[in-house]
């Protein structure tokens, strides 16, 4: 386990939880940071939306390990990316790492971290 990256995760998910009011999970931060990067601002979802939001997230974060391809906006402003290349074979353990990794990324680029 890396340690400064638990460190910096928890970082960014306690900033998130005092900024939104809730305690938030993984499931959570991708679904806000799917929300942010469709750009819609507040709005309902449905169950399916909502997984499209959270997949938004997930090649987000994934595009610059070169995994994904952003390819642009459909007709109705939803973004679309394209897989480059498949994820490695990775253990559960291994994927919950890069997520954070990315989610930390993400928000230092953000500048809501250091």
């Amino acid at each position: 386990m890396d340690i400064d990256l638990e460190k910096n995760f928890k970082e960014v998910v306690k900033t998130l939880s005092i900024q939104f009011g809730d305690d938030m999970d993984i499931q959570a931060v991708l679904f806000l940071i799917g929300v942010q990067e469709l750009g819609k601002g507040p709005m309902k979802f449905s169950k399916n939306a909502k997984l499209d939001v959270m997949h938004i997230a997930i090649c987000t974060l994934l595009t610059p390990y070169g995994y994904y391809e952003y390819e642009g906006m459909d007709k109705d402003g939803w973004p679309h990316w394209k897989t480059n290349e498949k994820l490695p074979p990775l253990k559960p353990g291994q994927q919950l790492q890069l997520m954070k990794q990315a989610i930390v990324d993400y928000f230092k680029n953000k500048e809501l971290v250091n």
